[in-house]
């Protein structure tokens, strides 16, 4: 059930309930089963179970011909719960149920059976069920008299009647010898069923809230009738009830010091008799709990985070729409003020979102609080398990929810962490899921925003395996889609950087991905892009750079190989764009074709000498103490270019690079020039009569500043 909730890989498996038909080999003894995870037959299926506790929860797949299986577990069974579970006593077709051709009964994979085929299911009866002390009904529908139904059962301890209308309330006191707990969340009182309560001496734990409003009107009488009448009460809830009459004391009057537990300092009248103080008490979307001094260890309430916190604990698993509410105010909390108790909130957060994965309300305002609470403010107070909780139930609204508001919370919240390190453990699912908001092409503007800078992100700095697994998704059809509705709009805005960008990343020593880029007419985007938007620096610099990891892939590069290609990268040489960036990554590209030696050039115009005078000429304008926007992972692409005589060029370029980065960047790349064999290969440069002077020069420099970074053990400290 923990999987189901929290990991969508997990599918139920049809026969699942099948593995524990058998108590001889699999026994279960407590079952708890959510929505609609659970069918008529899954509960047949484990009917010789010797079952204590049986909890549905909103199981509406659930027919009469479930209320067959309860019968089985008659003998055994101490706590039920049928909360929600609204179909369980109709007949499905509101007729004999149909039976297959081998004599069993069919199951209709319908969520939701319209009224008129609908019957009410009057066989089922309690009888033999002894030891049944823990019943919920709650939300039993209005046909079903639950007077009736609960008359077979005397020693009932707690019982729920959520949601349901008691007509004649004077049946409950069947159980004033017995009944320990009674929850009346949202029925409608009367001055009858009130003074039936009072009557129930035994009871513990009393529930007499509302969502709903009410005609009814609580009052310091009945309060105090209530706290008379209850002696053993330790909780009770009357959140949600108006108060008719002032049931505080004034506040001149109240007792002095600090906030006190102690009954006979309450500011609330009646609950001056009480013995000693409540261990729960819901005040909840009502007054009371803004007072001073409250008798309870735990109150419910919006007056501070405790009690906030307090309502979200008590109110998510059978109440989401108070949660919600709660939850609301907690991301008021967390985002005005601070939140003291970061554990807890989060915890509970990420309860209810899992508790409630397909309602709408709690997965916006929970996906809103997780943005806050996961934020740097509170991060090193986060272990790792917590942080990947939270990542799974946001993901589970993603998936759940194409709705604006929970997929923009959402992906803000994946924001806060750091990526793609602390996403890898989820990396195919959070791409699928960023690449389905990125499909729509008219999709929220904020959201394509962040969603393409996630997709970026994640592409960055990772394995090439996980590159090549992304790019099978579709994720270069996909920007270049968001290119194409960008270049139609004529905007070149973050989304267009960045989607250039994602494409710069995911390319990176990834021939399959560079192949894609091409075959999706990636080319002539470029060429558009470049037209249409000839003086954004950012948007020539991405874009080079994954032409630079184009050029790398030998078999690709005759397709780079055109007069028009070559004139564009030519002209791009005398770019002062970014920097030395667009010119630096513009001769990258030339310096990988030119390699490719004379005979593959074929073409009369451009020259490829003149090409190369040219590059020359670049690369001699450039400041080799230039900072860089760039990041190399390896410089095998560069390397193969060093011992060559073919295209002495492409040579010059390389050491340059080289020289340029370890000179400036020394703890960083002197290490990986030495690991990847650069030394020996600089080493032949030297030896090469076809290489310039001023290459080998620069090659020298490149060894030296490697020998002189050995040296230097400051230097690996830093």
């Amino acid at each position: 059930m923990e999987l189901v909730h929290s990991d969508s890989s997990f599918e139920p498996q049809d026969g699942f309930f099948q593995l524990f038909s058998d108590p001889r080999s699999t026994r279960l003894t407590r079952v708890q089963l959510r929505e609609d995870l659970v069918w008529d037959r899954d509960l047949e299926a484990i009917g010789k179970q010797d079952l204590i506790e049986l909890h549905l929860t909103y199981c509406n797949s659930l027919s009469a011909r479930s209320l067959k299986t309860l019968a089985s577990f008659r003998q055994t069974l101490v706590s039920l719960s049928l909360f929600g579970c609204s179909h369980i006593f109709y007949r499905k077709g509101g007729a004999p149920l149909a039976y297959n051709e081998d004599g069993e009964e069919e199951e209709e994979e319908e969520q939701q059976w319209p009224a008129s085929r609908q019957a009410l299911d009057t066989d089922f009866s309690f009888q033999g069920f002894n030891r049944l002390r823990l019943l919920n009904l709650g939300g039993l529908p209005e046909e079903v008299d639950p007077e009736a139904l609960l008359k077979p059962l005397p020693a009932l301890t707690s019982l729920d009647l959520s949601g349901v209308q008691l007509p004649r309330a004077a049946f409950l006191a069947q159980w004033k010898e017995r009944l320990a707990s009674l929850v009346l969340y949202n029925v409608d009182l009367s001055e009858e069923l009130v003074n039936t309560v009072v009557e129930l001496g035994h009871l513990r734990h009393l529930d007499i809230s509302r969502e709903r409003t009410s005609k009814f009107k609580m009052t310091r009488k009945i309060l105090t009738a209530i706290v008379q009448g209850l002696v053993n009460l330790v909780s009770l809830d009357i959140s949600g009830h108006i108060m008719l009459d002032n049931c505080t004391v004034p506040h001149l009057e109240e007792a002095m010091g600090r906030p006190s537990i102690e009954p006979c300092k309450s500011s609330i009248y009646p609950f001056q008799e009480l013995k000693r103080p409540l261990q729960f008490l819901g005040l909840y979307n009502t007054t009371l709990c803004n007072v001073t001094h409250i008798p309870a260890y735990k109150v419910t309430g919006s007056k501070n985070e405790d009690q906030v916190l307090n309502a979200i604990e008590a109110y998510t698993e059978f109440r989401p729409e108070l949660a919600h509410r709660a939850i609301n105010q907690l991301f008021d909390i967390a985002r005005i003020q601070h939140c003291s108790q970061l554990l807890r909130a989060l915890q509970l957060v990420i309860a209810a979102l899992k508790c409630h994965k397909y309602e709408k309300s709690v997965q916006v305002t929970g996906s809103a609080a997780l943005f806050y609470l996961t934020n740097t403010e509170y991060r090193s107070d986060q272990s790792m398990r917590l942080r990947r909780q939270v990542i799974q139930v946001v993901l589970n609204g993603m998936e759940q929810y194409q709705e604006v508001t929970v997929q923009r919370n959402c992906c803000l919240t994946l924001c806060n962490f750091s990526i793609p390190e602390e996403l890898e453990f989820q990396y195919g699912r959070v791409n699928l899921l960023l690449l389905k908001i990125l499909e729509p092409a008219r999709q929220d503007e904020s959201i394509q925003r962040i969603a393409v800078h996630l997709c970026n992100a994640l592409v960055c700095q990772v394995d090439n395996h996980h590159k090549e697994a992304v790019g099978k998704m579709g994720f270069v059809k996909t920007m270049l889609n968001l290119i194409q509705k960008k270049l139609q709009d004529r905007m070149c805005d973050q989304v267009m950087e960045f989607s250039w960008s994602a494409l710069w990343n995911i390319t990176d020593e990834t021939p399959d991905n560079c192949q894609m880029f091409l075959n999706c007419r990636g080319m002539s985007l470029f060429l558009d892009c470049l037209k249409e938007f000839p003086d954004k620096q950012e948007l020539h610099r991405n874009m080079l750079g994954l032409l630079g990891n184009v050029a790398e892939v030998r078999a690709l590069r005759p397709q780079l190989l055109t007069p028009q290609f070559i004139s564009v990268f030519s002209d791009l040489l005398d770019s002062k764009a970014d920097g030395i960036e667009v010119s630096y990554n513009a001769c990258g590209v030339l310096s990988h074709i030119v390699f490719d030696g004379p005979e593959a050039w074929g073409m009369e115009e451009p020259l490829r000498d003149t090409v190369m005078d040219k590059m020359m000429a670049a690369i001699q304008s450039w400041d080799v103490t230039s900072r860089r926007n760039i990041n190399y992972r390896s410089f095998e692409p560069i390397l193969r270019l060093l011992p060559q005589s073919i295209a002495p060029v492409s040579q010059h370029w390389a050491t340059w690079a080289l020289f340029n980065l370890v000179s400036v960047y020394p703890s960083k790349y002197c290490p990986l020039l030495v690991k990847e064999g650069g030394i020996v290969l600089l080493e032949k440069v030297l030896e090469l009569q076809t290489s310039h002077e001023e290459t080998k020069d620069m090659a020298r420099k490149v060894m030296e500043q490697c020998e002189n970074f050995k040296e230097d053990p400051m230097e690996t400290a830093r």
